[in-house]
């Protein structure tokens, strides 16, 4: 008996301690010096734009090399450390896993002036593939890091001998139905952002109005940043970033695509830049992935599709078994 109320104690600390009250997450600084990732953190040097900054990576050696390498690349409002189960799978399956912060995300620089583009990531990324000396890998990208993924495949065939696609945005391009906002107003909306605004978001948005411990400590960690003195700085990147998004579609390259191509689609997801913007009925025809998905598998040559009923933007976090087994297959093969 005695157990029992003990076991019970520490699931309730556990719940408790995984969804703590805005005013108890801890500020963290713009480069989450503080923040523990799940392996350890490297730093690439890069002198780019006319500036010094610094790219945090993750490089997870196996235990027992298979002789692969897979790059994952994050989506716009997470970083490395959301792929903690994943490149733990891929390392005892034998991959090299190599995990990039993009600068302006995580514990990467977050510069006060930059040129954001897609291509600008991807020559990043390249860097890093080339200081660590890997001629051949897999990209996965998910959300944003899709685009990344897509833009960097496009770039670098020669390099990439497997391309996988989790619920990537821009499917569509925005710029056909919703009206073009500006960086400044990205930014104020940014700068107005607190932890009961991004739970919000993402429990609409991610996982269909339901909500779990798991999901929490990523809504603690974007939310961190906003008590933050120097917030301001992690507001106006995240603003640039989105104007990146917006303007630099990669869909209508699909079919100039080389590599086997994994589309990982849940198909709940509506994730659409800007769809609070327009009219409702804009607005219900934005982000079905269901036919975006459909769309991109026709569009990419040697393409395959992997829809996950019942499941959001996040398949690696919320339905993590559906999600990886179709991964290490593919990779396989």
């Amino acid at each position: 008996m005695k157990q029992k109320i003990y076991l019970l104690a520490i699931a309730c600390l556990t719940l408790l301690s995984s969804t703590l009250p805005a005013q108890q997450i801890p500020a963290q600084d713009i480069t989450l010096s503080q923040y523990k990732y799940p392996f350890p953190v490297h730093s690439l040097k890069l002198h780019i734009q006319g500036q010094h900054l610094e790219m945090a990576y993750m490089d997870v050696q196996p235990s027992r090399p298979n002789g692969k390498t897979i790059v994952l690349l994050h989506g716009k409002n997470f970083c490395g450390a959301y792929w903690d189960s994943t490149a733990a799978d891929l390392s005892n399956n034998g991959y090299r896993v190599i995990i990039p912060d993009q600068i302006g995300f995580g514990k990467s620089s977050k510069p006060k002036t930059f040129q954001y583009s897609f291509q600008q990531l991807a020559q990043n990324t390249k860097t890093l593939m080339d200081s660590l000396h890997i001629d051949k890998t897999a990209i996965l990208g998910h959300s944003m890091g899709g685009m990344l993924a897509t833009r960097f495949a496009l770039m670098y065939p020669q390099i990439t001998e497997k391309l996988i696609l989790e619920n990537p945005i821009g499917l569509e391009d925005w710029k056909v139905k919703v009206p073009y906002q500006s960086i400044d107003k990205w930014y104020k909306a940014e700068l107005q952002q607190n932890y009961e605004k991004i739970k919000q978001y993402m429990m609409d948005s991610y996982y269909a109005g339901k909500w779990a411990p798991a999901y929490d400590k990523w809504a603690q960690l974007q939310a961190s940043w906003t008590s933050n003195p120097d917030y301001s700085i992690v507001a106006w990147n995240s603003a640039l970033t989105y104007d990146m998004i917006f303007t630099q579609p990669v869909l209508y390259e699909f079919e100039n695509i080389t590599a086997p191509t994994l589309l990982i689609i849940g198909q709940r997801d509506r994730t659409a830049l800007g769809k609070a913007n327009v009219p409702e009925d804009v607005r219900k025809t934005l982000g079905n992935y269901p036919e975006l998905g459909n769309y991109a598998a026709k569009k990419i040559p040697h393409a395959r599709l992997v829809p996950i009923e019942g499941v959001g933007h996040l398949p690696h976090i919320e339905a993590y078994t559906k999600f990886i087994t179709p991964l290490l297959e593919f990779l396989k093969e």
